[in-house]
Parts: structure tokens; C-alpha cells; sequence
């Protein structure tokens, strides 16, 4: 019976949820179903020994939570429960960790190097418009070219959950872009790929990390540097550039504000070091008539 509801579900799902969303929520699911040996489980308990077997680190159990969570939903609405028995489940306490950002001149040392390697041009485009409107690399993967308007500079992007929103990007951006239309890009097979490889097919999030990777390396920067990063560096500068919270949150596509003000810490930081190497009375004091700190005291 339940292996029959978590297909029904999945289903549901496939038109409303990413791909990676329904693949990772079946893995979930089975596992549940496979705990449970095909009867659907409606007591908070027994769910909890199912997170305790699979849920073996916080983020672990976290993610097969909130799978839980969104498959009873969905098994109350269409009227298989009267009751949702994870409502009783707590989820587990997770440290957040503050996302790395590059500082503006590794960004620039990323973005202004010379174009290098088999598709140069692509490969400056595809940075520049991750950088410039924070988009994921499944976002970036996915834009085709009726997508940009070039005089307007905006890109219509498809983010989590198929949702739209539109973002910007500068004269940079715009550059490269064209140039990379101009000179460079293969006519796509099939579809209106903006970005694509030399048989002209779309490309594919790993060959975003690769460009990434790749770009970093040759710039000196953190080896740990990936699409990731240049997406959380667009918040970070947003925010120390005087951008209001609220608008980050929409150009990043957030559903949550609360999502968004991770990247406050970040400024905070940055604030606090500027004033603090700054600000003469931050600084310790001189002795009278000497620019070396009175250290006697």
C-alpha cells in the first residue's frame, strides 16, 4: 500500500519540484517504505525510529524530515489521514554555517583574468552572469536565450520549485555576453540554450563547477571556490555596497527573508574589521608627540 501512495505522490510532484527535489524525496521515501514493510505508518513513534535509522547526522535527518513532512501533508489532503502524525516530530538542531564569500578583488581577480581554454568566451560569459545576478548553477544552466534582454539587462530566471523572478546584470555582463553570442557560441541542436557545448547540446551543472574550479585556480584563489560561492559573493557585495535586505532577497529568489539574512553576518564582519582598522578610536592610543601606540600602560 504505501509503495503505491509514495508513487502517487512522486508523481504529484514531478510537476511542481525539481528534479534533484523528487529524486532525493523517492530515496527518502523508500527508505521509508522498506521501514515500514508496506503499511503506512501513522504513529509518531515508529516515524521517529525510521529518522533514528536513517537519519544518522542532523542534516541527515533533517533532509528525510522534511520529506516526511511534505508526503503526510500531501496524504492528508487527499484524505488517506485524518491526522498528520509529523506534526509531533521536532527537528534536529543544526549550527548554521555562514556561507564563504570572495572579497570584490577576488572577484574581480576571477572575473578579469584573460579568457583561456577551449570555449574562453563561454566560459567569461557563464562567470559573469553567475556573479552579476547571483544565480545558481542549475539557474545558469537553464537559461536560454529568450530569456536575456539585452537592453533592458535582465535574465528571466527559473529557480527552486519552478518559480520565476527576474534578475539583473551590468555593462560587465553585457560585454561578455555578446561577444560570446558574437563569436563563439554553438547554434544549440535543439532549444534555445543560451549557454551550450561545441555539438551545440545545453550544458550541464557539472561542467559549471569544472569552469569554476578551473577559473579559481588559475586566480589564486581558495580551492574550495565553487558556483556556490560567486552566488553568496553577489549577496555579500550587494549588502556592503548599501542594497537593502529585502531586495537581495528577491533578485536571490529566497521564498524567506530569514534565508537571506545569513548574509548580514557576513557585512557585520566585514564592518566590524573595517571600523576596527579604520577608526581612530579603534586603534591603540599613541604617546604625545610619537605615531608609535603608547604601549607603557
Amino acid at each position: 500500500m504505501v509503495d503505491e501512495l509514495v508513487q502517487q505522490y512522486l508523481d504529484y510532484l514531478r510537476a511542481r519540484r525539481s528534479p534533484n527535489t523528487v529524486h532525493s524525496y523517492g530515496t527518502d521515501l523508500a527508505q521509508l517504505a522498506a521501514f515500514s514493510e508496506g503499511t503506512l505508518i501513522e504513529s509518531p513513534e515508529r516515524l521517529r525510529g525510521y529518522l533514528r535509522k536513517y537519519g544518522t547526522t542532523p542534516v541527515t535527518r533533517a533532509r528525510k524530515l522534511c520529506a516526511l513532512r511534505a508526503f503526510y501533508k500531501y496524504l492528508k489532503q487527499i484524505g488517506k489521514i485524518a491526522s498528520d502524525p509529523t506534526e509531533l516530530l521536532e527537528a534536529p538542531f543544526q549550527r548554521k554555517r555562514l556561507p564563504k564569500a570572495l572579497t570584490q578583488g577576488q572577484a574581480n581577480a576571477l572575473l578579469d583574468q584573460p579568457p583561456k581554454g577551449k570555449t574562453p568566451l563561454r566560459d567569461q560569459a557563464l562567470l559573469e552572469l553567475m556573479y552579476a545576478a547571483g544565480l545558481r548553477a542549475s539557474e545558469v544552466v537553464g537559461v536560454n536565450v529568450r530569456d536575456i534582454d539585452f537592453k533592458e539587462m535582465t535574465v528571466s530566471v527559473r529557480g527552486k520549485g519552478n518559480k520565476q523572478r527576474v534578475a539583473m546584470f551590468g555593462e560587465h555582463c553585457l560585454r561578455a555576453l555578446e561577444r560570446y553570442m558574437a563569436e563563439e557560441r554553438t547554434a544549440p541542436a535543439e532549444g534555445d540554450a543560451l549557454f551550450t557545448n561545441g555539438k551545440g547540446g545545453r550544458i550541464i551543472t557539472r561542467t559549471v563547477q569544472n569552469v569554476v574550479k578551473r577559473w579559481a585556480l588559475r586566480a589564486g584563489l581558495p580551492p574550495e571556490t565553487s558556483p556556490h560561492t560567486l552566488r553568496h559573493s553577489f549577496a555579500t557585495h550587494m549588502l556592503d555596497g548599501g542594497a537593502d535586505l529585502k531586495t537581495v532577497q528577491q533578485l536571490l529568489g529566497h521564498e524567506s527573508l530569514g534565508t537571506t539574512q545569513i548574509y548580514t553576518h557576513i557585512s557585520i564582519d566585514r564592518l566590524r574589521q573595517a571600523v576596527s582598522e579604520s577608526h581612530p578610536r579603534s586603534r591603540p592610543p599613541t604617546r604625545p608627540g610619537s605615531t608609535e601606540p603608547d604601549r607603557a600602560g
